[in-house]
């Protein structure tokens, strides 16, 4: 393996030095914490060094993988979020900048982090071989690629121009519009950024035209590479029983995307004729529409949340579940659908975005309904919880197609293959001694 400062070998097959970017990466939940961990592990397991660079929450990583902090204000932390800066925690002029642009209401990690990220890898020019952000999309990135002339190639899950639409759409009053007008007003900077950015990565052919439609990336600098699962860690585990009536889901950012609310109105509808349990992997929100939807229908005592814990105790409680079900109106892929799907337990799921590319076939390898009804989810639910052959029939089959596409080594493999072509056609020319 490489490390800062050493001379790869031949361009071909010389192990690579990657400036890994995740402005927030929480270790067990939420895709972009699993997407650094998983994938970082595996570029390290095919001899390349990686460097992490990340804010608040830091991700969890590989021994073999160093991590940089770049502390944000940390002002959306668990414990007190929204939170307002104190003048004696201003340490930069990127903390000046993320306070001025948290306070007009709009989320400044993004911008804040990208540039704290450009100030770091100035001083290092000669440490890495190339750059790979992961959805932070700030101003930062432009000026690595223009200024420094460093090669970035920017992974984009989905557009969140897409949250933006639906959270909007979703909006309880007039005053909650407009706030959520000025919280995602950063979609414009991503916008910006990703339409300049010479290679992009996707992990759908579904995200990758909402990409094209939403950011106006030319389609040609696009390259679609699906995310994996350990279906090693992510199996169904002998001796664990099914607890009947039990439906497991996760809901990691409790946004109106994820349509949780609807799956929470199904459930009302059927714990009037059986008894049914959910279990959530995430943490409640005191203020949304899932969570006025969980007060509404007096869910207390059918209801459960899960959070802050390991992968081996998801795994479980997939193993412990009749059901999973993933209830988003859209999804530029789910890690939790594959994770599920690589459990054996069988999966509900929505037709929204890049489910069905992810998920497969209808009643072969998960059952499927139509996004954001509630009425079309009780009832497959229902069929699924009645039917136990088709239950372990389909649960068997998606595992086995879990296992047939994706494995984070494959995810690694195509994402070299990217640096690769990248660096090919960099505009920057040579970087110590890769291309000869």
């Amino acid at each position: 393996m490489s490390s800062p400062g050493s001379e790869p070998g031949p361009f071909d097959d010389a192990p690579l030095r990657i400036a890994y970017l995740a402005y927030r990466g929480k270790p067990h939940c939420g895709g972009q914490g699993v997407y650094t961990h998983h994938l970082t592990r595996a570029l390290a397991d095919l001899g390349h060094y990686v460097e992490v660079l990340a804010g608040q929450p830091y991700p969890v990583l590989d021994e073999r993988v160093p991590l940089v902090r770049l502390p944000s204000l940390d002002l959306y932390n668990d414990h007190f979020p929204m939170r307002k800066a104190r003048i004696w925690e201003f340490k930069s002029v990127w903390d000046v900048a993320e306070a001025l642009s948290f306070n007009t209401g709009n989320f400044s990690e993004p911008m804040a982090f990208s540039m704290r990220a450009w100030d770091h890898l100035r001083k290092r020019p000669r440490d890495f071989d190339l750059v790979h952000d992961n959805q932070c999309l700030g101003w930062g990135l432009l000026l690595l690629q223009e200024q420094l002339r460093m090669p970035v190639l920017a992974t984009i899950h989905h557009p969140i121009t897409i949250d933006r639409k639906f959270e909007i759409e979703h909006a309880r009053t007039l005053w909650e519009e407009i706030g959520k007008r000025r919280w995602y007003s950063f979609t414009r900077m991503q916008t910006q950024v990703a339409k300049r950015m010479h290679r992009v990565m996707t992990v759908s052919d579904s995200s990758r035209s909402d990409i094209v439609a939403d950011h106006r990336v030319p389609d040609e600098r696009i390259h679609v590479v699906p995310v994996g699962v350990d279906p090693e860690l992510f199996r169904p585990i002998e001796g664990v029983a099914r607890v009947p009536g039990r439906i497991v889901t996760t809901a990691s950012a409790d946004v109106a995307m994820k349509g949780l609310r609807f799956l929470l109105e199904a459930v009302a509808k059927l714990r009037t004729e059986r008894d049914i349990e959910l279990v959530i992997i995430g943490r409640p929100k005191a203020s949304s529409a899932a969570s006025d939807t969980f007060e509404r229908l007096g869910l207390t005592n059918c209801v459960s949340y899960v959070h802050g814990v390991p992968d081996q105790r998801i795994v479980e409680l997939y193993s412990e579940a009749d059901v999973a079900v993933v209830p988003s109106l859209y999804e530029g892929f789910s890690l939790p659908a594959i994770e599920a799907m690589s459990c054996g337990v069988p999966l509900v799921t929505t037709t929204g975005g890049a489910l069905p590319e992810v998920t497969g076939t209808h009643d072969e390898t998960c059952f499927q309904v139509p996004p954001g009804d509630s009425d079309a989810l009780a009832a497959m639910i229902r069929t699924v919880l009645d039917t136990p052959d088709a239950r372990a029939r389909v649960g068997a089959n998606g595992r086995q197609r879990v296992i047939d596409h994706w494995s984070w080594r494959h995810t690694a493999e195509r994402t070299v293959e990217q640096y690769r072509a990248l660096l090919a056609g960099s505009p920057s020319g040579p970087r110590t001694g890769l291309r000869r």
